[in-house]
């Protein structure tokens, strides 16, 4: 099976590498050609532009920053619509909105192309290691077809129906876990601050009923100040912002995400948007004087 795969971050890269290893054909792109040089040796093609890719394959999955990036590369010149058309697809795996996953795909179904939005759960390990939570909405077709890729790229697929919904549960998903994490982190510097081993609250926690991988995974590289990122933090914010919109329109108070929110922008007025999204711990260790 032939795909293309636009956007080759920490995300993009990890999943298309394991297309490649479970036999795909795979043509790249990315902003930064030069980040196609590394999937080339394992075999990839490079499109020139997303257009180029769109022509090539019958399939094209995109993994994307936010909502600019994944509009600009379906509506500029040399993007997806240039070469969209009857018989091809185009999955959107980038975490968006509801509206800007609309747009696309209104966009691609008026140049007869079947669109999917297919945001996932899951960072850079689960990319690895092909065990994401995929989030699929909308052409229900072009979803069956290109099961065997997302087999490869994930442990669990859902079809969750209309174009829109796949977007809603990967925000409201996100937004839970930024604000797991703040409580979280407030959770390791209090217990520190008054007296207690915070390793010791990591073990109590594995033992009781909120034992989770998140804490389990994050917690002891966050006590050694270690933030590389699987998550960058900035897009963690982005996510908990267009969460808090969604909100806005469905008026449903969340206090707490907002809370979580003004945090995560600290941590990135504080320099800290590209470590990890747990680098919003650093935010605790230095008092406003």
């Amino acid at each position: 099976m032939e795909v293309g795969f636009l956007g080759l971050g920490i995300m993009g890269k990890a999943m298309s590498m394991n297309l490649l290893r479970h036999g795909f054909k795979v043509t790249v792109w990315n902003r930064t050609l030069s980040k196609c040089d590394e999937l080339v040796e394992h075999g990839a093609s490079i499109g020139e532009t997303p257009a180029a890719v769109i022509k090539k394959c019958k399939y094209t999955i995109a993994m994307l920053s936010d909502p600019p990036a994944a509009l600009s590369v379906v509506f500029d010149k040399n993007g997806v619509l240039d070469q969209i058309g009857n018989g091809k697809g185009y999955v959107d795996m980038s975490t968006v909105d509801a509206d800007t996953s609309l747009k696309i795909s209104e966009a691609i179904k008026a140049k007869g192309g079947s669109f999917l939005e297919a945001p996932v759960s899951g960072s850079k390990k689960p990319a690895e290691d092909g065990q994401l939570v995929i989030l699929a909405a909308g052409d229900k077709a072009l979803y069956d077809e290109i099961l065997p890729a997302f087999d490869v790229l994930g442990k669990k697929s859902f079809h969750l129906g209309e174009v829109g919904n796949g977007a809603k549960m990967k925000l409201v998903v996100n937004m839970i876990m930024g604000s797991m994490m703040n409580a979280f982190s407030e959770g390791l510097t209090l217990a520190g601050r008054s007296g207690l081993d915070p390793s010791t609250l990591l073990d109590v926690l594995d033992l009781g009923a909120m034992a989770n991988p998140m804490f389990k995974m994050k917690g002891p590289s966050m006590l050694k100040n270690n933030y590389s990122p699987a998550f960058p933090l900035k897009h963690q914010q982005k996510d908990m912002r267009l969460a808090l919109a969604l909100g806005d329109e469905n008026a449903v108070p969340m206090p707490v995400a907002a809370a979580a929110n003004e945090a995560f922008k600290k941590a990135r007025s504080m320099g800290l948007g590209d470590l990890d999204f747990s680098a919003v711990h650093e935010t605790l260790k230095k008092p406003d004087h």
